[in-house]
């Protein structure tokens, strides 16, 4: 039987493209019919028309792009992230999950997916599936925290409110930081961190001197920490005014080549900021070898199932599988005030 799944073509271009099933799965082989999906947007938007693929691949023997040779990511990309769904068969040699077990699991927007009995996380029957596909920002923003070093009582701003950002809000909740200062231009975005636990929000179009105003918040301190999604240039210049003498800025992001113009003198050479570059699908870590990829999932895993993930805050909207898909893959990702991460139900 054919399927469609999303993918991006090639530059700017998104289809839906048929698929078919095995006749017989592997010994190791999980079929899955997915219910739930949602998707990466920042990344995804990278790839699909902005400056993802312009560096050329990546040379892991030299620990470099290598521009004008390949792409980081070649086409056809699948679109979407996280899918939740439920097991409707097994190979003959899977122990792992059983006939109607709940799972989420990386990959792109299809209805039905084969995968490998060593892919995915099982979930309990009252797992919110939004809980569950935040998994993987998740994982970023745990890194991130972990990375920037903040501890119980440590003031933290977090710049840029997507799905990532707004999951370093809660993990800097749960690591009992204070206050937590969330920074957004988009009102609704702002909202749903007061609802993950921020203490303070701040629109960084109506800040006249933003990292003035860091600064001012904490009585002229400084942050002690600052961990930075948008990935533009003027953030990263607000943060190197507000974050405290000696402490941690995290850039998280993943951002296209800055204009000229970043001050690295000013505040960053007085106060002697730590600029610390983060992500959490690379092995080794800055933990390693106590912490890897495996043991990073396994924690955020553990995290969903005890109901420290409001995912209900952060999906939206929630469209449905269709023809139409394409078309609305686009609405969504090209406007910044539809919701923090896009939701899918195939049901």
């Amino acid at each position: 039987m054919k399927y469609k799944r999303l993918i991006c073509s090639g530059h700017n271009v998104i289809i839906l493209e048929d698929y078919t099933l095995p006749d017989q799965l592997e010994s190791s082989q999980v079929l899955v019919r997915n219910t739930f999906g949602a998707e990466k947007h920042g990344t995804m938007q990278s790839f699909i028309g902005k400056y993802g693929n312009q560096r050329g691949a990546w040379d892991a023997e030299r620990q470099m792009h290598t521009p004008g040779e390949g792409m980081a990511w070649p086409y056809p990309i699948p679109l979407g992230n996280m899918q939740v769904g439920v097991v409707e068969k097994i190979g003959s040699g899977v122990s792992k999950y059983s006939v109607g077990n709940r799972l989420v699991f990386s990959r792109g927007f299809e209805p039905m997916s084969v995968i490998n009995e060593s892919e995915g996380w099982k979930l309990k029957e009252n797992t919110s599936w939004k809980a569950a596909v935040c998994l993987d920002p998740a994982v970023y923003a745990f890194t991130a925290v972990r990375d920037s070093n903040l501890r119980i009582g440590d003031s933290v701003a977090i710049f840029s409110l997507g799905a990532i950002g707004l999951m370093a809000v809660t993990m800097a909740g749960l690591s009992g930081a204070y206050p937590i200062i969330a920074i957004d231009p988009v009102e609704s975005r702002r909202k749903i961190a007061l609802e993950l636990g921020a203490d303070i929000v701040l629109d960084p179009a109506a800040e006249e001197n933003l990292g003035a105003k860091l600064r001012e918040l904490t009585r002229w301190k400084g942050l002690d920490v600052i961990i930075e999604y948008s990935g533009t240039m003027q953030a990263m210049q607000a943060a190197l005014r507000g974050i405290a003498f000696g402490a941690n800025i995290v850039a998280g992001g993943f951002p296209g080549p800055w204009p000229a113009g970043l001050d690295l003198g000013a505040e960053a050479h007085m106060n002697r900021p730590n600029i610390i570059f983060s992500r959490a699908d690379s092995d080794p870590g800055r933990d390693h070898p106590r912490w890897d990829k495996a043991r990073v999932r396994d924690t955020v895993h553990r995290l969903i199932l005890d109901g420290c993930i409001n995912g209900e805050a952060v999906i939206g909207p929630v469209k449905t599988f269709g023809e139409d898909m394409p078309a609305v893959y686009e609405d969504v990702m090209s406007d910044p005030n539809c919701g923090a991460k896009m939701g899918l139900s195939y049901l």
